[in-house]
């Protein structure tokens, strides 16, 4: 596949003042937040070329900071300053921003270099405190712009949250054709605003269900379809586009997951018209049974450490979450509610797992503890399923699907995302209907 838009970090540097530090951090833990007022000036170059770039990065980043649902970004009409004068080496006028009630202003600079490229540099502003919170400066590849957003963004999620972003991410996602007499599901891979979506299958030789991302390389496992034969599990190279199979078996394998070291996949499989978990190595093909039930076992999850796999079971009689040890040992059940529990995802901070909930004709996305307290509810609607999370454990991307009409029209799907208060619910945009998404690791 072409290349990853490698961006280089040539600088970076961070300035805190403690009674500045203590007004504006937002702390991102608590039930509700409170969207933090910022500025976020047009990036300035110096010539027109430079300056489109700076307008770009500049719309991309205020579309970052308030789809995080943290920040509430200032209308630029109401600013008032010099645009020509206002760069990162201007120390700003204070008074000017807390006009507007701006918290935190954004100011940012791009320079073409010699060489094609272009420096990036950016300052974080404490407006109440006349003081700054951080600087960071990259170049990269004109044409890499969009990215170069993601990275700022991601900069000014850290210098106010204290914690990573999310934004130089991609997802990868079932597209699903218009076509009704002969509908296709193809992989493709995107931003995870959407932007740059790519088909990674043609969706004409197989069909292709739950695609997840591998946490150390660039590599997706999924489970496929061929006509007059059972699903299977396969490897899928972003880099060179091949396709691997995870061996030969009678049986239909299926839901398919990495462990969080990326050397190991952990699926279901089916056998005698069972299914229990697996999990397989993948330098040496070795197959290891974690789960030997009557009942169906599938959609397992791995804990961030690796000690711990979450579940899918109806041993109990319905759907269920179970938890258990990495080597199959110490099951025990952590959901009761009425209704079904599927697709347990863990959280990557590890202290949460989401689910799909189903319950008198409704869908829910929720949350629970590992140890099967604090169960919340995210979402409902007639169809909201598989859930993944962001890298840093602080939103959920979904699908959601709308009821069938009449006519038999309607019923696509469509993706969605949400942060842990249930409060910021976005759409994320695709081409036609859009399933299964999962959510990549920070890019390198």
């Amino acid at each position: 596949m072409k290349r990853f838009f490698a961006i280089l970090l040539t600088a970076m540097a961070a300035a805190f003042a403690s009674a500045a530090q203590a007004r504006v951090t937002i702390d991102i833990t608590q039930g509700n937040v409170d969207p933090m007022p910022i500025a976020v000036p047009n990036f300035i170059g110096g010539d027109d070329n430079a300056s489109a770039l700076g307008r770009d990065i500049t719309g991309v980043l205020m579309s970052n900071l308030d789809r995080s649902g943290l920040f509430q970004v200032i209308d630029q009409r109401a600013y008032i300053y010099n645009r020509e004068e206002f760069g990162v080496n201007t120390r700003p006028r204070f008074a000017d921003w807390r006009i507007i009630n701006a918290q935190v202003l954004v100011a940012g600079e791009i320079e073409e270099l010699p060489d094609g490229r272009m420096q990036v540099s950016t300052r974080v502003w404490d407006v109440y405190a006349n003081e700054q919170l951080g600087a960071v400066a990259f170049k990269t590849p004109a044409d890499n712009w969009r990215r170069a957003a993601h990275k700022v963004a991601d900069f000014v999620y850290k210098t106010l949250t204290g914690e990573e972003g999310y934004f130089d991410t991609r997802v990868v996602f079932v597209h699903e054709t218009d076509d009704k007499q002969n509908r296709t599901k193809r992989l493709m891979i995107m931003d995870q605003d959407g932007a740059n979506p790519v088909p990674l299958t043609d969706g004409l030789n197989y069909q292709v269900l739950t695609p997840r991302f591998s946490p150390t390389q660039q590599q997706i496992t999924y489970m496929a379809l061929f006509q007059n034969r059972p699903g299977q599990v396969y490897l899928f190279n972003i880099e060179t586009g091949e396709q691997e199979q995870l061996g030969t078996f009678r049986g239909m394998t299926f839901a398919p997951r990495f462990s969080p070291d990326g050397t190991k996949v952990i699926m279901s499989m089916e056998r005698n018209g069972n299914s229990d978990v697996f999990k397989m190595d993948l330098a040496t093909r070795r197959l290891t049974r974690l789960t030997d039930n009557p009942s169906i076992d599938t959609s397992p999850t791995m804990s961030p450490d690796g000690r711990r796999i979450a579940f899918t079971s109806d041993r109990g009689g319905s759907q269920q979450i179970y938890t258990m040890n990495a080597d199959g040992g110490g099951q025990k059940r952590i959901t009761f509610g009425d209704g079904f529990y599927q697709t347990p995802v863990w959280s990557p901070r590890g202290d949460l797992i989401a689910f799909t909930r189903q319950y008198k004709g409704r869908f829910y996305i929720g949350v629970i503890r590992p140890d099967g307290t604090g169960e919340r509810l995210l979402t409902e609607s007639f169809l909201d399923e598989g859930p993944t999370w962001s890298p840093n454990g602080r939103v959920i991307m979904f699908y959601r699907q709308t009821p069938t009409r009449r006519d038999g029209s309607g019923g696509d799907a469509s993706l969605w995302s949400v942060d842990l208060t249930g409060r910021n619910l976005r759409r994320i945009r695709t081409p036609a209907g859009a399933s299964d998404p999962a959510w990549s690791p920070l890019l390198p």
